[in-house]
């Protein structure tokens, strides 16, 4: 960084943090790519229009088709913009499926990406009956993956085999090369439904790699559907034995919440769990339906 001229003070600019949500359908994963239509590269077109030159920092990306409830993101507001007056003037002018539920000034260590403490992501499969239109764009329909022959899928059983995840654990077989191999926590994870054949998987841990949830779910659904043998599943939980999984589609996928220690958290436990200015349509409803 060039020096300052003798006797000129720096100037500060103001650490702000946004909570997004958006559609992935839309948007050719979250970084910035040349030539193509980003979040990021989204985001930061509307921010330096309303007068915002900054490059965010986010919670973690997600790949092309992947939707979002929660994506936390760091950038610095130029000297004199404050956040309350970027959260007044950035929502009409972000795109139909791309939205902004709060911004926030944070605690003066926070970050997006390095304060997180875990994820909590979420999958939508359809295992029977028909998908209602709404839903169609943000599910996997099991019958449609020709990996799983048509094969029906007792939601008990899926459910039984995503709770042996659970625990600290090498979860190589289930990711992508291009994340380091270490042991990472799966905390809880758990099946419900959601009504009319259609099941919410949620998952929850410290950390995750690289397709690791799509991995997950989809080689559970090959196996609940007597496709992968059990042991073969088994033995990649237990000693990352590499298996013939299924990395499931993109588009049932949402990033359901990012969680940071309560000292630097910027949003209220409320905030939370009434997310303001977030669409109640599909894909963001919760298990209860609402």
């Amino acid at each position: 960084m060039p020096a300052l001229p003798p006797g000129e003070i720096p100037v500060k600019r103001t650490p702000t943090t946004l909570w997004l949500w958006y559609r992935g359908g839309s948007f050719h994963g979250f970084q910035r790519q040349p030539g193509t239509d980003t979040v990021q590269s989204t985001l930061e077109a509307v921010l330096r229009s309303t007068g915002v030159p900054a490059t965010v920092m986010p919670a973690g990306r997600t790949d092309r088709g992947v939707h979002a409830r929660m994506q936390v993101v760091s950038l610095r507001l130029e000297a004199g913009d404050q956040p309350e007056a970027l959260a007044a003037r950035l929502p009409t002018l972000l795109p139909p499926d791309l939205g902004v539920c709060a911004v926030r000034q944070p605690h003066p260590s926070f970050h997006a990406q390095w304060s997180a403490e875990g994820k909590t992501y979420c999958y939508r499969v359809q295992l029977g009956g028909r998908v209602a239109e709404a839903w169609r764009p943000y599910v996997l329909e099991a019958l449609e993956e020709p990996r799983l022959a048509q094969r029906a899928i007792a939601p008990e059983r899926l459910a039984e085999l995503l709770q042996a995840a659970v625990g600290a654990r090498d979860f190589w077989a289930f990711h992508e090369n291009s994340s380091p191999r270490k042991v990472r926590t799966l905390e809880s994870a758990t099946v419900q439904e959601l009504g009319g054949g259609l099941f919410e998987v949620r998952l929850r841990g410290d950390s995750f790699a690289r397709y690791q949830v799509r991995y997950l779910v989809g080689s559970a659904l090959l196996t609940a559907a007597g496709q992968l043998p059990e042991e073969q599943w088994r033995a990649a939980l237990e000693r990352a034995d590499p298996i013939p999984g299924l990395r499931a589609a993109a588009s049932g996928l949402i990033l359901w919440e990012v969680r940071y220690p309560k000292g630097v958290d910027p949003f209220t436990p409320e905030e939370r769990s009434t997310p303001a200015g977030l669409p109640r349509a599909p894909p963001f409803v919760d298990a209860s339906g609402t």
